[in-house]
């Protein structure tokens, strides 16, 4: 359990204490699980409030024509999608994802939507990115920080990629700061979703996961100064829903 402590929930996979070694490849297996109800699943889970939060990070980000996005767990291509459509043409996008069955149902929105040529699937680690030093303009991480075993090596990778004057964006869930909200959230949180992910997409476990992960995620400022340590600047978060969900912004200097 040598990660701890600059990587300290490499060694929990939710609730359950396990190996570093073992996270990862546990985490494969949810999202390979999951894949082909995770959008439908989020609509039901949220009632269709995360895409309001995704088209705030949207327009945090401020798409730019020309811009190379890389979307890490990138999954199925909502946030590179909406990246492009606010580009342009000349725009590109990198989806990268840990999971080949997130990866395959992203190329195949992709390829109905006919957005093949400007978009790049790969299946690889937030931890080790097979992608070149300095060569994306924006670095997107949308739900799937808290997922990854060792948070702070993705967040040094993702300062590797990234071109000086480069973007940094993660959207993910947080802490509530509003008294009461807090305690509901956490009864709905616990008591409904695995249940939901029983009925609908046919695996109670992997939401429990889910919902044991966003729990041991840190907090607004202790991921900010994370983010800091790893080497990004100007780091600023912004709450979403009294903090169900935050955007934490860097940059590159």
């Amino acid at each position: 359990m040598s990660d701890a402590p600059r990587n300290p929930e490499s060694r929990w996979f939710g609730d359950t204490e396990v190996d570093p070694t073992e996270k990862t490849h546990r985490v494969h297996g949810v999202f390979t699980s999951v894949a082909r109800r995770y959008d439908l699943m989020n609509d039901l889970m949220s009632g269709g409030v995360h895409r309001l939060w995704k088209a705030q990070f949207i327009s945090a980000i401020r798409p730019r024509p020309g811009e190379v996005l890389l979307d890490v767990a990138g999954g199925t291509g909502d946030i590179a999608f909406r990246f492009l459509d606010r580009a342009g043409p000349t725009a590109r996008a990198i989806i990268c994802d840990l999971t080949e069955g997130m990866v395959a149902v992203g190329r195949d929105r992709a390829i109905d939507s006919g957005r093949v040529g400007p978009i790049l699937h790969m299946v690889g680690n937030a931890e080790s990115l097979p992608v070149a030093d300095r060569s994306v303009d924006v670095y997107t991480i949308s739900f799937g920080l808290r997922n990854v075993t060792r948070i702070d090596d993705a967040l040094r990778e993702a300062r590797r990629v990234l071109k000086p004057g480069g973007r940094f964006f993660c959207l993910e869930f947080s802490k509530v700061v509003l008294p009461g909200l807090d305690r509901a959230y956490d009864l709905y949180s616990r008591a409904v979703i695995p249940r939901m992910g029983k009925a609908v997409a046919k695996d109670e476990d992997s939401y429990r996961y889910l919902v044991e992960s966003i729990r041991r995620f840190p907090d607004q400022p202790t991921l900010a100064e994370r983010i800091e340590v790893a080497g990004l600047e100007r780091v600023r978060w912004t709450n979403l829903s009294a903090g169900i969900a935050a955007i934490h912004t860097g940059w590159r200097i």
